[in-house]
């Protein structure tokens, strides 16, 4: 966890071999919430639709990538669940994008305020 604490203003930026590895950490936990978002999606259209893993992984996916279902959702369980689930994964885009735009955005700021004289 410590690559998740970032410098003060008034240290020095991170090292540029740092700054990856900070970067490569945010992508990993980009992925596991993705992973988890991803098999949540694919539990409810097998559970609701009774889609098979690889449909249910298709339309969970396609949400998640901000393209829509595939399979219309027939029932009223899977209706609910589709639409709870679309709103869930942009959210979920959000949340993705903060992690990974974080670093990056801290580090142009950290670059803009930090003064080497100090």
């Amino acid at each position: 966890m410590k690559h998740f604490k970032y410098e003060p203003r008034r240290e020095r930026p991170l090292s540029r071999r740092r700054f990856v590895r900070r970067l490569l950490s945010h992508f990993g936990l980009a992925c596991v919430v993705m992973a988890v978002a991803l098999t949540f999606g694919m539990w409810g259209y097998e559970h609701f639709e009774h889609l098979s893993a690889t449909d249910a992984f298709l339309n969970a996916a396609m949400l998640l990538g901000g393209m829509g279902p595939v399979n219309d959702p027939i029932s009223e369980g899977g209706k609910l669940f589709a639409g709870s689930y679309a709103l869930f994964a942009g959210l979920i885009f959000l949340v993705l994008a903060g992690i990974m735009v974080g670093p990056v955005a801290h580090r142009v700021l950290h670059l803009f305020h930090w003064d080497p004289d100090v």
